[in-house]
């Protein structure tokens, strides 16, 4: 009976199957072949040489002269052993000079030159930026008072602009023709002087325009210089200066003030004669001023 147990069970054994053997077709060996034959004829690229040639210098280099080399043979008879120095010194060479390929049609000497160009200009470069740094605190200063004569000019021409409104609603005695320059407040006869340049300057482009427009291209020969000036055919024309570029000593006295003491000029004179705050913005009932913070602008802060 154990006889029997020990015995294989045939009817439950699981036979594998054996894989099927691939067979390669003569179409696929063509194939094959042809692929072989173009990969073996294809030129390689520069690139590819190129690859090929650092590797093949590189494994070269990296690999010891055999004993059975010729030049091995003659250093050995010297008394050369493998991984000796080179040369009576035990601190010589080792391991051969490694060779660098020069693919360029640059001088020898061109390498360094460059780098000495760079490291200069690393140099420079390393300065421009420690002395930025240094004066980054003069070009903060600088911009911070250019800011402030720009916030001065703009309030002067604000101040001026006010005084000579409230000095024109003041005047019950207005006249229909512009006062002569002169009879104005110096503190705003500036900017007056400047507008009246500008429009004079207008009427006489414009004027020279209607004239020209107004000629003809008639040019009588017997006609005298009075006739000429009576048709409009003269070329001197004469305006009126109204006195714009005659010397105002006052006038220059006050623009050679600093911006800050113009300004402190035209506020007083807001104050004590209309009783105008410029900083307030507003025009009080009385001298007191009674609401006004004062007179500077920070007091208004």
């Amino acid at each position: 009976m154990a006889a029997s147990d020990e015995e294989d069970d045939y009817m439950n054994m699981v036979f594998e199957e054996t894989p099927k053997q691939k067979y390669e077709t003569s179409l696929q060996r063509a194939a094959l072949r042809r692929r072989e034959a173009e990969e073996r004829s294809r030129q390689k690229t520069k690139e590819e040489r190129k690859a090929d040639e650092a590797a093949a210098r590189e494994a070269a280099l990296t690999t010891a002269l055999p004993s059975t080399n010729k030049g091995f043979k003659m250093m050995a008879k010297m008394g050369f052993k493998q991984g000796d120095a080179l040369g009576k010194s035990e601190n010589a060479r080792r391991e051969p000079i490694k060779v660098n390929i020069k693919e360029d049609k640059s001088g020898i000497g061109l390498e360094s030159e460059k780098k000495r160009k760079f490291r200069e200009h690393m140099e420079e470069l390393e300065r421009t930026t420690k002395k930025a740094k240094e004066t980054e605190l003069g070009y903060r200063e600088a911009q911070r008072q250019e800011m402030k004569e720009k916030k001065l000019a703009r309030d002067l021409a604000n101040a001026q602009k006010a005084a000579e409104r409230l000095h024109e609603t003041a005047d019950d005695s207005k006249q229909a023709s512009e006062p002569p320059l002169k009879t104005i407040n110096v503190l705003w006869r500036g900017p007056v002087r400047r507008r009246r340049q500008e429009l004079h300057h207008e009427t006489q482009m414009n004027r020279i325009r209607k004239d020209l427009l107004s000629r003809t291209s008639a040019n009588d020969e017997d006609e005298d210089q009075d006739d000429k000036i009576a048709l409009g055919r003269d070329t001197a024309l004469v305006f009126d200066d109204d006195n714009l570029d005659e010397d105002d000593p006052e006038l220059d006295a006050f623009e050679s003030l600093s911006a800050e003491e113009q300004l402190d000029r035209v506020i007083a004179f807001l104050r004590d004669e209309y009783h105008y705050c410029f900083w307030c913005g507003h025009k009080y009932d009385d001298a007191a001023m009674e609401g006004c913070p004062g007179i500077t602008e920070e007091e208004h802060e």
